[in-house]
């Protein structure tokens, strides 16, 4: 049940909120010289108004959050996070039913024999794993982080950063949560052994520097992560992927943004399925949000406060039902469409299924539909029932990872 306040109580919560943010600036683990990274970070997101009226959050509309967030037991009952999920990812329950563990150990990253306590030891379990943190890290990783199946990361209650290194790879996986972690500074890495079980090490060729790979996977939810700065794509999904939300995400300083299918030619990606919903995209963005191929995406609800190139786009005839987003266009562009339809002629693209319905378009933004938007096919792209674009603001403010507390809402 959602709480109201009155006015002046809220009055009196944001203003003491803000001293409680100052007060609350998390001391990171001594692992990599983490002063850099967490602080800069931190100051970009964490610190601004956005993020701390985010702790006000509570019956705002958002049909996730407001499945646990007001629930100021959260912390005894973690697992709860699993049934709010929505969209096409909707059945992703990660870890639920497993067993907690604790990762104890941010530095000590050994790509071929894990050792306990770390968080790739935690991933490649065989069991079912609701992964959380003993205290905020900096975790720097030597390889990519090859995740098994049913596996929840849960960066609840802490200040977790991954990032500086590889970053998450979810290969061949199904039942995947990733939730609360600051992902950034992501690089390439590689042509080494990882290992991806308790049972079984292999060579791996070199990565491409994502922030989160979703390869041949199925049932993933990435939900209130941050987002900056890598190499590649912040979060790519590609050879047959699908069952996805994407949600909650707050993205920043990053070019190409969201890739969703493989290539033009790779036809295997046709019945992915991706729901991006309640995201914030926000400064320093370039393209792809996202980039889609032949697949079903359903778009609902963001908030666009930046791009240069473009917003969403696309080839090899995707089906895009963009609902109730707000997209601002920005000053620096003459041409201000939302949309990109990539490699193919007018006389191609304008029979892709692209539509746009109740999305709120500032700065002079336009979204160019094409296509008939046939019932039957419209609705396979339609994975939830979007809310007025005008209760975008409310429904993002505290996208990103969470400042959250035990014993309080987060």
């Amino acid at each position: 049940m959602a709480t109201t306040f009155p006015p002046l109580m809220i009055l009196f919560l944001i203003s003491s909120l803000s001293l409680l943010t100052i007060n609350a600036t998390s001391s990171p683990s001594h692992h990599q010289n983490p002063d850099s990274i967490v602080d800069e970070v931190n100051d970009s997101i964490n610190n601004s108004s956005r993020r701390n009226l985010g702790y006000l959050s509570c019956g705002t509309g958002n049909p996730i959050d407001d499945c646990w967030r007001c629930d100021s037991n959260w912390a005894s009952n973690r697992q709860r996070l699993a049934d709010c999920a929505i969209g096409f990812g909707k059945n992703a329950i990660g870890g639920r039913n497993g067993q907690i563990y604790v990762v104890t150990d941010p530095g000590n990253d050994n790509p071929v024999n894990p050792v306990p306590g770390t968080l790739r030891h935690a991933v490649i379990q065989d069991v079912p794993l609701w992964i959380i943190f003993k205290r905020d890290m900096v975790i720097q990783l030597r390889q990519e982080l090859v995740m098994n199946s049913f596996k929840t990361i849960d960066g609840r209650g802490v200040n977790v950063h991954i990032g500086n290194g590889p970053c998450i790879t979810i290969h061949y996986a199904t039942n995947i949560i990733i939730h609360g972690i600051h992902i950034h500074d992501c690089k390439q890495a590689g042509n080494g052994n990882i290992r991806n079980s308790p049972h079984h090490s292999g060579w791996w060729t070199q990565s491409d520097g994502d922030g989160i790979s979703i390869f041949a996977s199925q049932h993933v939810w990435v939900d209130h992560c941050s987002l900056s700065n890598c190499h590649d794509g912040l979060i790519d999904a590609i050879h047959g992927s699908t069952a996805i939300t994407i949600s909650n995400n707050y993205m920043t300083h990053h070019d190409k943004v969201m890739l969703l299918g493989h290539s033009d030619s790779y036809t295997q990606d046709k019945n992915m399925q991706v729901t991006i919903a309640f995201n914030h995209f926000g400064e320093g963005l370039v393209q792809r949000m996202p980039r889609c191929r032949h697949g079903y995406f359903h778009v609902v609800n963001n908030d666009y406060t930046h791009w240069e190139m473009y917003a969403i786009g696309g080839s090899a005839n995707p089906t895009i039902y963009s609902q109730g987003n707000r997209f601002m266009a920005p000053n620096t562009r003459f041409d201000k469409e939302v949309t990109k339809h990539e490699s193919a002629a007018e006389s191609e693209w304008k029979n892709w299924n692209w539509r746009s319905e109740g999305d709120l378009m500032l700065n002079g933004a336009y979204f160019r539909e094409s296509g008939r938007g046939s019932a039957s096919t419209y609705a396979r792209a339609s994975s939830l029932s979007g809310r007025p674009s005008t209760l975008v603001a409310g429904m993002t403010r505290a996208a990103g990872a969470l400042i959250c507390r035990k014993g309080s809402h987060c």
